[in-house]
């Protein structure tokens, strides 16, 4: 088996941790030891898409040094693993994004695994999130996983590969037309009558549930999907 190391990333360090030790488990119950290395910092993603290019490949080059001796690197972010994919070796010069793999890439293209054993009795709309789906080519990747979930019942999203207006930064150059995009996003999730709203990347998810919660606050506003990251669905045995 690969050597695998678990790119957690900032947001799930600071906000969500639940998310990465879910993709612990799901690789571990698939028979593999997931490594953390602990000298990881952020791989300059912000940075880069902000224009700082001499800090962003700073970090990138930590990024490399630090993973360098994994032959798969997987994140359950799909933004991040198009980072190390697509700008560092821009940056850098390194092919090292060629061993990242966001999660349902990892375990359908490397473990060859569409039933992870889970169990999940609910509800669910899964939002297809930009980088995922552009910057990636997930494709269905995520939807075929959930699908394999035992008890599971998915319902689809209207508009689902429209934008939710997050995009790092832009949601603050651009508030006005971010939030836009937010409530189309918003509407269409709480349409679906989904217990839950699941996607590949929690910064889009804290986006959106920040939208979600301030309309659940509109009196007779109907009840909204709780975010939840989809490994987080793939760990549970509930």
């Amino acid at each position: 088996m690969p050597r695998v190391g678990l790119f957690i990333t900032c947001v799930n360090d600071a906000l969500f941790p639940e998310t990465p030790k879910a993709v612990v488990t799901i690789l571990e119950r698939l028979g593999y030891d997931v490594d953390f290395p602990a000298a990881q910092t952020c791989c300059g993603q912000m940075h880069a898409n902000s224009g700082y290019k001499k800090d962003a490949a700073k970090l990138a080059r930590n990024f490399e040094a630090v993973f360098d001796p994994y032959d798969a690197i997987v994140t359950p972010s799909g933004s991040c693993a198009a980072m190390a994919r697509d700008q560092c070796p821009h940056l850098t010069g390194s092919t090292i994004g060629r061993r990242v793999y966001e999660l349902s890439e990892f375990l359908l293209d490397v473990a060859g695994v569409e039933d992870v054993g889970a169990r999940f009795p609910h509800t669910v709309t899964y939002h297809p999130t930009c980088h995922g789906t552009r910057a990636l080519g997930l494709g269905d990747k995520p939807i075929r996983l959930l699908r394999a979930v035992a008890g599971i019942e998915l319902i689809d999203l209207p508009a689902a590969e429209q934008c939710c207006g997050f995009g790092g930064t832009f949601a603050l150059k651009n508030s006005e037309v971010s939030s836009a995009m937010l409530a189309d996003k918003c509407r269409h999730a709480t349409d679906t009558g989904a217990e839950y709203l699941a996607a590949a990347d929690n910064s889009c998810l804290t986006h959106i549930g920040g939208g979600i919660s301030r309309l659940g606050r509109t009196p007779g506003a109907a009840k909204a999907p709780r975010p939840v990251h989809y490994a987080e669905i793939l760990a549970s045995t509930a």
